[in-house]
């Protein structure tokens, strides 16, 4: 007769299968989440556009209220010198996401406390801005996109340095009447940069830091990210023969020393993913408040002027968002118009939100690498509709 004891390999062999089955059934029984299968499809038109080089790589985040339903990232960080796969954890520049990141929520918590009016006009705090017909541009109209400034000076404007860029914005002329109708203008944002600073005394990256990033944990945001940040960071093109790691991809931020309201800010998608949750818990997150909730409704209110000189289409803006215009494709086919905002970026980065259900998403791609040939503004779109599908279900026919 054999004796079989807790030493012998039969007794260990049926334990083994005894704890794989267990385990399979532990499996079983785990609620999935409703949402993952349909949130899966977005892998396929993903892998398809890295498969076309359209980008090469990227990280989604998709985020009901506080629940993480989705994170993934796909293809490479980096496809020259060298091949880098890409992670979840890579730290992006945000181009201009940085408008709705940085520099419109550091006016915004400037005007909670008081310190400025959005309806000021912009030479009250800086007075070399008040000429050729500019005098009566308010901080108002630099965050809608309608102040009638040029969408960009001229990057030779920029040849003698940051100083002298910002001069020649100081001395343009209007490209059309104040308050007539939306264009998107990076130098509105080069202003409102300028303005955080005159009225904090603080460059906008220290204010940023203090006042946004540091309460809500948002430890891997920052304008000109440190050196031992850079093995994280996704690379965009070559500058003067070099890649461009941390260092910021626009021409003019990087004139201005990489710190600019139009872009500069570098992060990741779950830092970002914070700031989205204090925006639905209206300034605050993990009780740290770093805006009240009438200026969060405020600075998340959307504004509708006309489109285009003459047009009877309205442009729908908040006062750093985007909610209806030509920017929008990251809206897709399901989160709600008029009542869902978001933004896109040039380097391949976007981001969109539905405060009513709480959903958001962010799709974070370094498309301008190797060589600017990259194009992800349809893929923005087919992400948050499959996103949005997920959350909201099949769109009313």
């Amino acid at each position: 007769m054999t004796i079989i004891t807790y030493r012998s390999p039969v007794f260990r062999f049926a334990l083994s299968l005894v704890f794989l089955a267990s385990l399979r059934i532990f499996a079983q029984e785990q609620p999935q989440s409703p949402y993952l299968q349909k949130l899966e499809k977005m892998d396929a038109v993903i892998d398809k556009a890295v498969a076309d080089h359209r980008m090469p790589g990227a990280v989604v985040y998709v985020c009901l209220g506080d629940k993480k339903l989705y994170e993934k990232a796909y293809g490479n960080r980096a496809v020259q010198p060298e091949k880098v796969a890409m992670t979840t954890d890579t730290i992006f520049d945000l181009a201009s996401l940085s408008k709705s990141f940085g520099c419109a929520p550091s006016i915004m918590i400037l005007a909670d406390r008081k310190k400025l009016d959005v309806n000021d006009p912009v030479v009250k705090y800086l007075p070399a801005f008040g000429n050729h017909g500019k005098e009566k541009i308010t901080i108002a109209d630099l965050l809608l996109h309608h102040s009638g400034l040029m969408a960009d000076n001229p990057e030779s404007d920029y040849k003698n340095g940051g100083a002298a860029g910002l001069a020649a914005v100081y001395q343009s002329s209007l490209h059309y009447p104040p308050e007539t109708h939306f264009e998107y203008s990076d130098l509105n944002y080069i202003m409102l940069g300028e303005i955080v600073k005159a009225v904090s005394g603080e460059p906008l990256d220290k204010f940023a830091r203090e006042n946004i990033y540091q309460p809500l944990g948002m430890d891997d945001t920052t304008y000109n990210p440190p050196e031992s940040w850079k093995p994280r960071i996704a690379p965009t093109q070559k500058r003067n023969g070099h890649w461009m790691v941390g260092e910021v991809h626009d021409p003019r931020s990087y004139a201005l020393g990489g710190v600019a309201g139009h872009a500069g800010l570098f992060s990741t998608a779950e830092d970002l993913a914070k700031f989205c949750r204090m925006i639905l818990h209206h300034g605050e997150l993990d009780e740290h408040r770093i805006m009240s909730t009438e200026q969060v409704q405020i600075w998340t209110e959307p504004h509708y002027f006309a489109y285009a000189p003459g047009s009877s289409r309205q442009a729908g803006r908040t006062y750093g968002f985007d909610v209806d215009t030509g920017y929008s494709g990251p809206r897709g086919s399901r989160f709600p118009k008029g009542k869902s905002f978001g933004h896109t970026g040039f380097t391949g980065t976007s981001m969109w939100m539905d405060p009513e259900s709480g959903c958001f998403v962010i799709l974070l791609t370094n498309a301008v690498h190797p060589d600017g040939s990259g194009n992800v503004i349809h893929l923005r779109g087919e992400v948050s509709s499959i996103a949005g599908e997920a959350v909201l279900g099949p769109a009313p026919k």
